[in-house]
């Protein structure tokens, strides 16, 4: 089955689009989303399309979310955009929909929907985005533009993983020819919060690295209270580890209010996916998340972090 044809068939029938994506989102989730609908807002104007989910204050000056009322759901195709599994999906009235399909980038560990278009080449659902425009000969606008670029430039990390593909690079300069100002949304995605910015600080004071390079902290709930994060969260924090050249792979472990652990595993080369679906989570092969239930089991993938990195030569 041709996916994409079928996934504009079923958006060229329906009045009412309502876009989701992930809980705690990052600016390819957003950015994708967000991208999506003006996309569509542009080539159907008759069509009633939302974007909705959590408004999350550090990423306003990317966009705003949709405000729609329950009703709108029953009759709506919902389109659920950088979410590898269920649970995940912020705003769970997406439930209510007439049908759902997913788009996805991230590994295929928990389909859903009516109709599935999952590419785990692509360095973003926003590049997939593009190239879904691109075949339907839809415009991209240049709001449309700003938003895509923010989520690619956030997934590739300033273009620097491995799954910075030639075809990357043509979609991001296909967005920048409209003329959106690239630098502006570079600097904001590179900045950081003063709180941030002193947990950075504790972090490296407190990363054990071992002698094979396996790199992890952890991070208590009262530590990162302390801090006054707000609504900034700990997500600049995860590649810090990585810029120290003695390190392949690292783990951050943050301790939520119920004591158990939510973990992002991150590798500059030996597959962590595995170490992370095995306590339960997913993910790419250098950056996948996962959960800890207590500090026996943070102790535990520490130990399966040192070996894995040890046996990669």
């Amino acid at each position: 089955m041709d996916v994409q044809k079928a996934i504009f068939d079923d958006i060229k029938r329906k009045q009412t689009i309502i876009i989701h994506r992930h809980q705690r989102p990052d600016p390819d989730a957003v950015g994708s989303q967000v991208g999506l609908a003006k996309i569509l807002q542009q080539a159907f104007p008759e069509k009633k399309i939302f974007a909705v989910g959590k408004q999350i204050p550090g990423l306003a000056w990317l966009a705003e979310m949709d405000e729609v009322e329950d009703a709108q759901f029953d009759s709506a195709l919902i389109l659920v955009l950088d979410t590898a599994n269920e649970p995940r999906v912020d705003d769970q009235r997406w439930r209510r929909g007439q049908e759902v399909i997913k788009i996805d980038h991230h590994p295929d560990d928990d389909p859903f929907g009516d109709l599935s278009w999952v590419e785990e080449d692509a360095s973003s659902t926003s590049e997939m985005i593009v190239d879904f425009a691109n075949r339907f000969d839809l415009k991209v606008s240049k709001e449309a533009a700003r938003v895509l670029y923010a989520g690619i430039v956030g997934d590739t990390g300033r273009f620097l993983y491995s799954d910075t593909r030639p075809h990357t690079m043509t979609v991001t300069a296909q967005l920048m020819e409209t003329g959106i100002d690239a630098v502006a949304v570079n600097q904001m995605e590179d900045e950081m919060s003063l709180p941030v910015a002193r947990l950075t600080a504790y972090l490296y004071e407190h990363l054990t690295i071992s002698a094979s390079g396996a790199a992890h902290v952890i991070l208590s709930a009262d530590t990162i209270k302390s801090f006054n994060l707000g609504d900034a969260g700990t997500a600049s924090l995860v590649p810090m580890a990585g810029k120290i050249d003695s390190v392949k792979t690292w783990a951050i472990f943050e301790e939520q209010d119920d004591h158990s652990y939510r973990v992002r595993l991150r590798s500059k080369g030996p597959v962590i996916s595995g170490l992370a679906r095995e306590h339960n989570g997913g993910g790419h092969p250098l950056a996948s998340g996962a959960k800890a239930k207590d500090l026996d089991e943070v102790k535990l993938m520490i130990a399966k972090l040192e070996t894995l990195t040890a046996q990669d030569k």
